[in-house]
């Protein structure tokens, strides 16, 4: 099977809002090569189940490849014309399996020297993709927060070394009721601009009272879900000849009622959660990870425009076959080890807020919860700098908006 052989009866086991996507624009479909067009599948055969952002970004790049003539799509994809398939490649369901395809192609690929050529093709089509694409403008100004240091009594360590030098540090900052003023600011954004999935609140431990117009997470929330999940993975490496790669591909075979979700649920909610446990390295045993790795995934596919993450103890490590073939009850926490964690993941957070549209106008706060310091980078606020002030979270969540 190839592009140009495509029919609308080829996409029958697609979810019905992402068979309507294809089927609209399968005439281009058939004019693109099959080293491009399972990339492109991949992404839309979840289109049931994508974020508003992520429909969107599939609905325009379809319309811009619509949008041209035969001769352009020749030009623009003559690289991936050149790319070399085997004929098992082509002889796989790439249809219903685009993300097994991807994987073998990569394989492929690097196998038989072609990698560099295929990654210059397609960072070149996403180069066109988004000069083609202008970003469109945001509701609200981006507001990220990062809570960390759950549990830490005390901490003689300089925390926010790498965000400091793009913001300014508060170090008299109003701790009471701090939690229930960040979440109050975050909640009143949400009325403000209600947008689907706009708003979140991630919590590495038990979700703390919040408005249900957040869009909210947790890892203590998920964990019969990571328990289900861990007892799959036990089962799988012990069957013999299971290696790493076909864990993963089993593993992104899994759908929420696997883990033993309820049906009844937001089912894009649910597929966000499952991917978070399967794709995501450590996200199912360490609360820190998946903390962090939760709020990478909310700003790169839902685009939030508001989300505070609060990090939670973690485990103290032990060895990883330890940790995932005999899963301790209630294990050791180490929270000093897990406030370093936090503290590296706050900043990752605003690397990837500041990877998104209007980044220049974000902000962005990070405190130590139940202690005096925190950190704000605001448009508005000297960059590198100290301050004495004597402020509550709300008067500093003010400060950052202002």
């Amino acid at each position: 099977m190839l592009p140009r052989d495509l029919q609308p009866t080829n996409f029958a086991a697609y979810p019905p809002e992402a068979r309507k996507a294809i089927e609209a624009h399968l005439d281009v479909l058939k004019q693109l090569p099959l080293s491009f067009v399972p990339s492109l599948l991949r992404e839309a055969i979840d289109y049931d189940y994508k974020f508003p952002a992520e429909r969107t970004a599939i609905d325009k790049e379809l319309a811009y490849l619509t949008s041209l003539s035969s001769g352009q799509l020749r030009d623009r994809f003559q690289p991936f014309s050149r790319v070399s398939l085997s004929p098992t490649l082509e002889e796989f369901d790439w249809i219903n399996l685009p993300a097994q395809f991807v994987e073998k192609e990569s394989a492929y690929l690097w196998s038989t020297h072609q990698l560099d050529a295929f990654s210059k093709a397609a960072t070149d089509y996403g180069a066109q993709l988004e000069s083609a694409i202008p970003a469109e403008s945001i509701a609200m100004r981006r507001l990220g927060i990062a809570v960390i240091g759950q549990g830490v009594a005390s901490y003689d360590g300089k925390l926010f070394r790498n965000l400091c030098s793009h913001g300014t540090f508060f170090k008299n900052v109003k701790s009471d009721r701090g939690l229930e003023l960040l979440l109050s600011g975050v909640e009143a954004r949400a009325r403000e601009h209600p947008v689907p999935y706009g708003h979140w609140y991630v919590d590495g431990g038990q979700l703390a009272d919040h408005s249900p117009a957040l869009t909210s997470v947790s890892y203590k929330g998920l964990e019969p879900a990571r328990a289900a999940l861990l007892k799959k993975m036990q089962a799988e490496i012990q069957r013999p000849g299971m290696g790493p790669e076909e864990l993963r591909t089993d593993m992104a075979r899994l759908v929420p009622a696997d883990l033993g979700m309820d049906k009844a649920g937001d089912a894009v909610l649910d597929r966000f959660k499952v991917k978070l446990l399967t794709e995501g390295s450590g996200t199912q045993i360490f609360s820190t990870t998946f903390a962090q790795w939760t709020a990478r995934e909310v700003l790169r596919r839902a685009e939030a425009l508001t989300l505070l993450v609060r990090f939670a103890p973690r485990q103290r490590q032990r060895p990883m076959n330890e940790m995932l073939l005999s899963p301790k009850a209630n294990p050791e926490l180490d929270p000093i080890g897990s406030l370093v964690d936090a503290d590296m993941g706050a900043y990752y957070h605003w690397i990837n807020q500041q990877r998104l549209p209007a980044s220049e106008r974000s902000s962005f706060l990070a405190w130590f919860e139940g202690h005096t310091q925190a950190l704000v980078i605001a448009p508005s606020l000297p960059k590198g700098t100290e301050s004495s002030s004597e402020l509550d979270l709300g008067q500093l969540l003010s400060l950052a908006l202002s």
